[in-house]
């Protein structure tokens, strides 16, 4: 048997341990009742454990150099490079690093989902502080060998090749143009008129309506499936994707959008080269490019006009009300506004979420900040970048009294700031650039898309098939073969160019 072949076996066995992590993080997210959270961190802690065993044995490191020396072809050549990265980076890590930082994200990350409810800042700095260390001590070693700061060694785990020296001066340039594009649409929109949702809209209808919206999107249900979560997610594998969204019985904004913002991963997922299953270069080529396909999906298509009227004829076929009109779900899923929430925040506000958590990750993985620092710099930034705080004084409260000797105190929101997210409580720093990079990659495929798609009248017509099909063609099936510049230009014709999604923007909200 070839090396290469020894290889590819070897990628295959690795995988199918990571496809049960994968299912059993789902559950833990998702099912699993509070109590088991002990057990099963333990568990899949000693999976970890075993993965990393697996995919650092003596062995590969012969196989790897014999298989350089064999004769393959291009697409055998693309992962071979894949497999060898991966190894090195297992490498990299300590077999008891890799099992303190699994335990202590999942204490941590299972704490967060009451703590953040309860505003309490004090008992989640307890756990995160252990995530935080663990994740520097990770930093450290790899920027060590890869000779980079701390946290583009941490960043390249997740989109390669990119530094935050590039990310500095592409947030740089969109700082420069998004704040007063922000007050332009906010003052323009003043004078519209709408309707917001109001009234009871409960979650068994709200999920029906999910459905039908995931089945315009012809998400794969013989291959996957959709539950509820406090964190909107996608997990699972592709041959088995869970998506998760959110229920608000106030609302269904939110949960929809969610749901087709998932959609978009999972339909990636489901579209990845089957014959390289289980081996990396049949993985998704990067955390941008993947959040770059539920972009696409949520904001490129889904606040599209046409898509927009199918979303109100959905709806208004589960709810009434006059909101369900499709001029007022046009305005309802356009509307600009600054506010706390990440995960709620419309397509022109979004960057300045990231680029506030990019700033933040950068200089505490860095050690340039302690994470006790945290919440204070979110104030901060959140303030200059969206004119909020999530400070406020507290004046009819514990300070009413005249026996008492200051006249106000100050009370942090911790829930609707620092606490929001759940990546950081599992030490996931150098994700957040994924989100608006896959932003500005998602509206340069649609401008190369509408080349030689009818993008409007497909969706108009409520078969999608030649948006899906010339994203198949172009990503889907390209797996990892290709780094991520060469996948870009081969779709479009060009490296990153931001231009795209700042035309985007303007040309949809002004």
């Amino acid at each position: 048997m070839s090396a290469f072949k020894k290889l590819v076996e070897h990628s295959q066995k690795c995988s199918r341990f990571q496809h049960l992590a994968s299912i059993c993080g789902w559950d833990q997210a998702s099912m699993m009742p509070a109590g088991g959270n002990q057990a099963r961190s333990e568990a899949m802690a000693e999976l970890s454990v075993h993965i990393h065993g697996l995919m650092t044995q003596p062995q590969l490191g012969d196989w790897i150099s014999d298989a350089e020396n064999e004769a393959l072809n291009s697409e055998q050549q693309s992962s071979l490079r894949e497999i060898k990265r991966q190894w090195q980076q297992a490498n990299l890590l300590p077999e008891k690093l890799v099992e303190a930082k699994s335990l202590a994200g999942s204490k941590c990350e299972h704490a967060w989902r009451s703590q953040r409810g309860n505003n309490d800042w004090v008992g989640f700095e307890k756990n995160w502080r252990e995530v935080v260390e663990l994740s520097r001590e990770e930093a450290q070693i790899r920027a060590d060998a890869a000779n980079l700061t701390p946290y583009d060694a941490m960043l390249d785990i997740y989109e390669p090749g990119t530094s935050s020296a590039s990310l500095d001066v592409l947030f740089a340039d969109v700082k420069t143009w998004l704040p007063s594009l922000i007050d332009e649409v906010i003052e323009k929109q003043s004078s519209e008129q709408f309707s917001a949702p109001s009234g009871i809209y409960s979650t068994e209808k709200q999920k029906a309506l999910g459905l039908e919206v995931m089945k315009l999107l012809q998400f794969d249900f013989e291959h996957g499936r959709l539950d509820e979560s406090v964190h909107p997610f996608c997990g699972g594998v592709p041959s088995d994707v869970r998506i998760t969204t959110r229920y608000d019985e106030t609302e269904f904004v939110q949960s929809l959008m969610g749901i087709v913002h998932e959609t978009g991963h999972a339909r990636y997922e489901q579209g990845l080269p089957k014959h390289l299953a289980g081996q990396p270069a049949g993985e998704a080529r990067s955390m941008g490019i993947h959040e770059s396909q539920s972009l696409f999906f949520e904001m490129q298509v889904g606040r599209s006009d046409p898509f927009i009227g199918h979303l109100a004829n959905l709806a208004g076929q589960q709810f009434s009300g006059s909101e369900f009109e499709q001029k007022n779900f046009q305005k309802i899923y356009t509307r600009v506004k600054k506010d706390f929430i990440r995960v709620d925040a419309d397509e022109l506000t979004y960057p300045a979420h990231v680029i506030l958590r990019y700033e933040i990750e950068r200089d505490l993985i860095n050690g340039n900040i302690k994470h006790t620092d945290v919440p204070e710099l979110w104030n901060t930034k959140m303030q200059s970048y969206l004119g909020l705080s999530t400070q406020g004084n507290f004046t009819n409260g514990c300070m009413q009294d005249i026996h008492w000797t200051e006249s106000k105190c100050t009370v942090n929101n911790y829930k609707d700031g620092c606490l929001q997210d759940i990546h950081w409580t599992q030490g996931a720093f150098g994700y957040f650039p994924s989100y608006t990079l896959g932003a500005m990659y998602a509206a340069q495929f649609m401008a190369s898309m509408k080349k030689t798609v009818d993008v409007d009248g497909a969706i108009r017509s409520g078969n999608l098939s030649p948006i899906f099909n010339w994203l198949d063609t172009n990503i889907w099936k390209k797996g990892s073969l290709l780094t991520t510049d060469e996948l870009v230009r081969q779709a479009t014709n060009e490296s990153l160019n931001p231009a795209y999604f700042k035309q985007h923007l303007i040309d949809r909200y002004l």
